[in-house]
């Protein structure tokens, strides 16, 4: 017996942690891309596009050496401040919706961030090369651990290797919020949106807020499952 769990067949109870994670993420995914559809059909009636209002967010905001390109696929929008390069995916680029104003404006948020350098942004970027080396090594430490004789040191290290992944999720979620806050603010002082438009946009970044706030949740599930799995002296003698 491992973890204090009596085998059932080949069933594993807390598996129902990992399908529970799912089927957040799902959920979050599918409401965040029925919200954009919805709102992608509401035009602005300024008849600017997402990437003209990206364009003029940045002058606006006094921030000359971000260049916004458009990329494949749809809500693929990200800012990479590594090579101050903001990009657009194709439903959001050339539409005039309020919901692709929207999501133009939250990656502008971030290179708004950058440019006041951000401390929570600065915080995740330096997390990130630290983060995927956890993911990658997490399970292999696990398994190598419990082959050779149920290693705790080894196991321990891959569940503290995973914990870096939540970590990384959990230092995004500010920045995320943050970057729709600034992206309301714009939008609003600038009159790029009315107020009714503001509101609808809101609403689109929230729901994709709740995705991060998903991810979050999900790799916390997880991490939770390997605790109650492997953590501790968990092997029977």
């Amino acid at each position: 017996m491992y973890g204090g769990y009596p085998m059932m067949g080949l069933f594993d109870p807390t598996f129902l942690l990992v399908i529970a994670g799912l089927v957040i993420t799902g959920l979050a995914s599918s409401y965040v891309n029925r919200t954009f559809k919805k709102y992608d059909q509401l035009k602005s009636r300024n008849g600017v596009t997402g990437t003209q209002a990206a364009q003029y967010i940045l002058q606006n905001q006094g921030i000359n050496d971000v260049g916004v390109q458009q990329i494949a696929g749809d809500l693929t929008d990200n800012y990479n401040s590594g090579n101050k390069l903001l990009s657009l995916s194709e439903a959001t680029a050339q539409s005039t919706s309020v919901a692709a104003i929207g999501v133009a404006a939250h990656e502008c948020g971030h290179a708004v961030q950058d440019a006041k350098h951000y401390i929570p942004l600065k915080l995740r970027a330096a997390i990130v090369p630290v983060a995927n080396i956890g993911s990658t090594v997490s399970l292999p430490l696990i398994l190598i651990g419990v082959f050779v004789g149920w290693n705790q040191t080894l196991i321990n290290l891959g569940i503290f290797a995973f914990s870096l992944a939540l970590l990384f999720q959990l230092v995004t979620l500010p920045v995320e919020f943050d970057a729709s806050r600034r992206a309301l603010s714009i939008l609003r002082e600038g009159n790029m949106l009315d107020q009714d438009e503001l509101a609808a946009a809101r609403k689109v970044l929230i729901a994709a807020a709740l995705t991060y706030v998903a991810a979050a949740l999900s790799t916390f599930l997880q991490l939770l499952r390997l605790v109650l799995l492997f953590g501790g002296n968990r092997r029977d003698d």
